[in-house]
């Protein structure tokens, strides 16, 4: 057989496939999977990756980033976030609506993210519009210029000044459904009630109480299950698709899992922190480890795995939302609510989830890479190892164990929750379309080549862009 040209050859991983795994060549071509193979036939002069000890995983798809461009980028911008997302095995990401400044919420914004991205992020990424109170006529221009679908909190997300990203209201919720139903695209809540974590939180602060789990009991279970429950009910009559993000209970999950048998177009996520962390670790790491929705306890936590283990849960993501450090130290009510994780979450999902709990690797890769490609139109294009698809892998060391340091973190503030916590794998290379864009002792690629991915449509049974 005559030897077959490729720009590069990946040569004997062992392959992360949808339903298998097993070792195969990678022969890629043009960013593209150009051949899977067993000793497949290519040029002397092709450049090979060898790959013989290393796990080789569809690279994940963070689909629940904030990077705070444009305008907040000293917090984290494209560069540094997604340097980090690269260390981790990270291909593409989709960035949410808020925390830049002017928010996602209408064409401008989207092009001023848009300028503040292009030729600074090392992998490829996908972008998130938001829907706020006064903005529903505005969602067809975000839909029509690429967004993948739009963000909405049912809790109040902070913030000061005219562009802050507001909650919705239930008038504005439900026409927004209407509308995001219309244009085709998903809904994508945080689900808390913030009348319940409004009255809690005043009540908890007026006493003096103010400590971890102080901040934990004003964001119970019960307001994260009225909230999904309020908004499946409205999707039922509006026809919208939702994806729930960073669910943090079994109980959310259940409630999700009981609309989808009725014939809802819904979907779930969690987030590491919720599968590693728990309550105990946020009363002795401090605000490092707040988030919202809060740690649960442990017991609530093996619920949770049992969930994802039974393969109730759809997708897992890391809900990166980064800060100085200096915002995330002092007063847990006044601590900034978000934790810095995204370069630790495939390692953390497979040292956690496979080398612990025998979870099997194509049911991680479903939810780290595969899901999230199809719900929010990037598959097949993305998420999969097959020929046709993005030369988009995650190269994983699966014995080689380490201990996280500050500076093994490419944030730009380098606080975790994560920094003392030993893995038993690590990354050890990634590639983005075919190029390498991050090599274990060397970090990231210097030339930030991501491009931005639009959605593909489906209309008339047709495949779009």
């Amino acid at each position: 057989m005559d030897d077959k040209q490729f720009d590069l050859v990946i040569r004997k991983g062992t392959v992360v496939l949808i339903d298998a795994v097993r070792q195969v060549d990678i022969g890629i071509l043009d960013g593209k999977i150009a051949a899977l193979g067993e000793n497949l036939n290519y040029s002397g002069q092709t450049p090979v990756y060898e790959a013989e000890h290393l796990h080789i995983l569809p690279g994940m798809i963070d689909a629940h980033v904030h990077f705070n461009e444009p305008s907040l980028g000293h917090w984290e911008g494209f560069a540094t976030g997604s340097a980090a997302l690269a260390a981790g095995g990270c291909t593409t990401f989709i960035d949410m609506p808020l925390n830049g400044v002017p928010p996602t919420v209408r064409l401008s914004a989207l092009e001023q993210k848009l300028a503040a991205a292009k030729g600074h992020s090392v992998v490829d990424y996908a972008l998130w519009g938001g829907l706020v109170p006064g903005n529903i006529g505005n969602l067809q221009e975000l839909a029509e210029a690429g967004v993948i679908g739009f963000k909405a909190f049912m809790s109040c997300p902070g913030g000061e000044g005219e562009d802050i990203f507001a909650e919705v209201d239930d008038v504005t919720l439900y026409r927004g459904m209407k509308e995001i139903a219309r244009l085709g695209l998903v809904l994508a809540l945080h689900a808390e009630s913030e009348e319940i974590v409004s009255r809690r939180s005043a009540k908890a602060q007026a006493e003096g109480r103010r400590g971890a789990l102080d901040f934990v009991a004003t964001r119970p279970i019960a307001a994260e299950l009225e909230a999904v429950n309020r908004a499946l009910c409205y999707a039922e009559q509006t026809g919208c698709r939702l994806h729930f993000v960073h669910i943090s209970s079994a109980e959310g999950v259940q409630a999700i899992t009981e609309a989808k048998a009725k014939g809802l177009d819904v979907t779930v996520e969690t987030c590491p922190h919720y599968l590693a962390l728990t309550s105990a670790d946020l009363e002795q790491l401090g605000p490092v480890a707040k988030c919202a929705p809060p740690l649960r306890t442990a017991e609530d936590q093996d619920r949770l795995w049992a969930e994802l283990i039974a393969g109730r849960l759809d997708i897992l993501a890391s809900d990166h939302s980064p800060c100085p450090t200096s915002m995330k130290q002092g007063d847990f009510f006044e601590a900034w609510g978000g934790i810095s994780g995204a370069q630790s979450s495939m390692e953390l999902m497979l040292d956690e989830g496979h080398l612990r709990k025998n979870v099997p690797l194509p049911d991680l890769s479903r939810m780290l890479s595969l899901e999230p490609a199809k719900r929010f139109g990037l598959y097949p294009r993305k998420g999969v190892i097959a020929v046709g698809a993005d030369a988009d892998f995650a190269l994983v060391d699966m014995s080689r164990g380490y201990t996280l340091q500050a500076n093994d973190l490419l944030y730009r503030h380098k606080h975790s929750p994560y920094v003392g916590r030993t893995f038993e794998c690590r990354v050890q290379a990634t590639f983005c379309r075919g190029s390498k864009v991050y090599e274990l002792g060397e970090g990231a690629a210097e030339k930030a080549e991501g491009a931005w991915i639009r959605p593909i449509m489906i209309v008339g049974g047709e495949v779009g862009g």
